[in-house]
């Protein structure tokens, strides 16, 4: 974020607010006058509204990545990952074996174990795979977060596939700017879990067989429907 085009925001909202005796620059005013001009300077960029972006995601007909891991440090790996396309056809559905044990804290979120990934493909076996259903441009609920870990299992073997991490798109901020509430300390609109996000929206997909919360295939589906219920489009 641009300081300077912030302050410029600021100081012309606090000149036309000074010009009308009635409306006193303090205390609360001043801080929605901060608040605004953040906001001025955060969408200054932006060409489209999150509706138009989802709909425009969804004519594209790009990826929905996620994946479920040993954890959320730097050191973690990958036990499963899932890729969907926004018709909602299954493009990976797969765990994987990593090469740690997976922690008793992480299977409490995601319910795979080390007897559930002890005959699946390692993450080299996997990736050709996934890199052929990413493309160059995919999505994910925190891209940020699944970008990363794409990053870090793969190493040295992403060397040949650059594209796979460039061109990732961030359904959590899509939902964020939707849903409207905007974080003053943060300056940017408030994330929000993906399972918040969905109940919201009532955007949950229809049961399927393999449906089980918090895997990778299902958070895929709930991605989906978040999507499209801010494209306006039924699933």
């Amino acid at each position: 974020m641009s300081t300077d085009q912030r302050n410029e925001f600021f100081v012309a909202m606090l000149a036309g607010m000074s010009a009308n005796p009635s409306c006193a620059p303090v205390g609360e005013t001043m801080r929605t006058l901060w608040m605004l001009a953040d906001m001025a300077v955060y969408h200054k960029e932006r060409r489209e509204s999150p509706q138009q972006m989802a709909i425009r995601w969804i004519k594209k007909n790009y990826v929905i990545v996620d994946t479920e891991t040993t954890g959320l440090g730097h050191d973690a790996q990958i036990v499963e990952i899932a890729v969907i396309d926004l018709k909602g056809n299954v493009l990976v559905n797969t765990l994987v074996k990593p090469t740690i044990a997976i922690p008793a804290e992480a299977t409490a979120v995601h319910g795979i174990t080390d007897a559930m990934v002890a005959g699946a493909p390692s993450w080299s076996d996997v990736l050709p795979k996934v890199v052929e259903a990413i493309g160059d441009t995919w999505i994910a609920y925190n891209a940020a977060f699944d970008k990363r870990m794409i990053e870090q299992e793969s190493g040295a073997l992403l060397g040949g596939y650059s594209s796979v991490t460039l061109g990732s798109l961030c359904a959590m901020q899509l939902y964020a700017e939707y849903n409207g509430e905007w974080n003053t300390f943060r300056r940017c609109y408030q994330w929000k879990k993906l399972i918040d996000a969905a109940t919201a929206l009532n955007a949950w997909p229809e049961a399927t067989g393999d449906d089980v919360p918090h895997r990778a295939l299902f958070d895929c589906r709930l991605t989906l429907g978040v999507i499209h219920a801010i494209a306006g489009a039924a699933l």
